[in-house]
């Protein structure tokens, strides 16, 4: 850092938990539905395939939202994107609990799927483009820190409103179900989403981007002091494309080599791999996965808000290490962590039985006392590997990891390969249970983060420490 810089850090922590928001809403949004299912399935009679697909249905939309965010952001700016995710998220809200049928439940949540999409990418670009390299780690990681606590927020919701009710399928306030009540919770953090956006700066990166200097100097200046804000323009402007034109899909193409830029490729193995260890099956599917090796509604709720603390203490531990440590390393230490749990979740699914309910003839897997604590520490320790790495580093490496003229196309890329995972793996998880049974279907996800550790010691290079204008293509 520049001695003639003077970061105002009550304005950059500020403006980042603004941003921050929008990660919060990326978790509660995305938990919610955790506790909904039975009701879903009971207010709209589907099962697995159907099931499956109300609850991936929000994935189509973050994927076709994190790509569009990522372009959009080049044209219209990065609080813009905000803006309208934030707008979304609140006819999302509501209307998913209006829905009264399956199909119209779908397009709501496609709708939510649209916000979350652009506020994944968007929340982590902003940060990375007003936060102090030095600290930028830190503060990229207190997006994830928003998102586990918007999970934990919702499961405990969920858990409380169930417990008033009795079950989410059982009526609440003004006679809606309960179900219907945990989407419009979503309403007040939403709400205060939308107008806070109001009250922050557009990225300077994307001001110069636009040859808009008089109000990127005008950012940078209060952000870093009059003398660093000016150096920090021409920086930003050097590092541009000579011609400024606009950002353009050929960016990521190297002429010279005649192939896509390597950290296109880099992008996008760090965006799936974070989805092909399986983690999002626990967030979704958590309570419906609990139930099915025994635990009841209430156990397997609890079970989720126990989870959600634990995943807000490891991503204070990442927010802690990221700018000590390095992202590589924490990397690492998460791939093989998550190998190992994963593989002992799948020992403990393998040694249970199936037994028949006599009365609804259901099958569900029976595990030994021993087994089924086996089964329950190793989950919730996988959790705590993802959140302590793979979880808020490859969000912070997105963020920072492309050159500042392909930012915006580099997440857009990256974002749409990300959610396409989730929703594979989200969608395809209740037809495996059913099919193949747990042990199976976890051992997919075993072998997912296997080779993640193979993908990070060979291409994963580190960017601790570096100015987004040092970034290479």
């Amino acid at each position: 850092m520049k001695n003639e810089e003077r970061v105002n850090y009550l304005y950059v922590i500020g403006i980042t938990l603004v941003a921050t928001l929008g990660g919060f809403l990326f978790g509660f949004d995305s938990g919610v539905i955790n506790g909904t299912v039975k009701g879903l399935e009971s207010a709209f009679n589907t099962e697995e395939i159907g099931s499956g697909f109300n609850v991936a249905s929000m994935l189509l939309g973050c994927a076709v939202g994190a790509f569009f965010a990522g372009r959009l952001a080049d044209l219209y700016g990065r609080r813009s994107m905000l803006i309208v995710a934030a707008l979304f998220f609140i006819v999302s809200a509501w209307g998913s609990g209006i829905a009264t049928s399956s199909l119209e439940f779908i397009v709501y949540r496609i709708l939510g799927g649209l916000a979350v999409g652009a506020a994944s990418v968007m929340a982590p670009a902003y940060i990375s483009e007003v936060a102090p390299a030095k600290y930028r780690g830190a503060l990229a990681t207190v997006q994830q820190v928003a998102i586990i606590t918007g999970l934990f927020l919702s499961f405990l919701s969920n858990y409380q409103l169930a417990n008033i009710s009795g079950s989410a399928e059982n009526p609440l306030w003004l006679d809606f179900e309960t179900w219907r009540w945990m989407f419009w919770m979503e309403l007040i953090p939403a709400s205060v989403f939308l107008i806070s956006l109001l009250f922050i700066p557009e990225s300077p990166r994307y001001l110069v981007a636009k040859q808009h200097l008089d109000k990127a100097l005008k950012v940078l200046s209060r952000l870093y002091g009059a003398v660093a804000g000016q150096s920090k323009v021409d920086e930003i402007d050097a590092s541009l494309a000579k011609d400024h034109h606009k950002p353009r899909l050929s960016d990521l193409y190297d002429k010279t080599l005649g192939r896509v830029k390597p950290i296109v490729w880099i992008g996008i193995g760090l965006a799936s791999f974070q989805q092909f260890v399986g983690i999002n099956v626990v967030f979704y599917y958590g309570a419906v996965l609990w139930q099915a090796v025994g635990f009841g509604e209430n156990d397997a709720l609890l079970i989720n808000v126990v989870s959600g603390a634990l995943s807000i203490g490891a991503v204070v531990a990442a927010l802690v290490l990221v700018d000590k440590i390095g992202r590589k390393p924490l990397l690492l230490i998460g791939s093989v962590g998550m190998s190992i749990t994963l593989a002992m979740v799948v020992i403990a699914f393998s040694s249970g039985a199936l037994v028949t309910d006599a009365v609804t003839g259901e099958e569900t897997l029976q595990l030994s006392d021993n087994m089924g604590m086996l089964a329950l520490i190793a989950a919730n320790l996988y959790v705590v590997f993802f959140n302590a790495s793979w979880g808020p580093v490859m969000w912070v490496m997105l963020g920072e990891m492309f050159p500042n003229q392909i930012r915006g196309l580099g997440l857009a890329i990256a974002g749409l390969a990300q959610w396409g995972s989730n929703f594979l793996v989200t969608l395809t998880f209740p037809m495996l249970l059913g099919s193949s049974g747990l042990a199976f279907t976890y051992s997919l996800y075993t072998i997912g983060g296997i080779i993640s550790i193979f993908f990070v010691i060979k291409y994963v290079y580190e960017t601790k420490g570096k100015e987004l204008e040092e970034m290479e293509g």
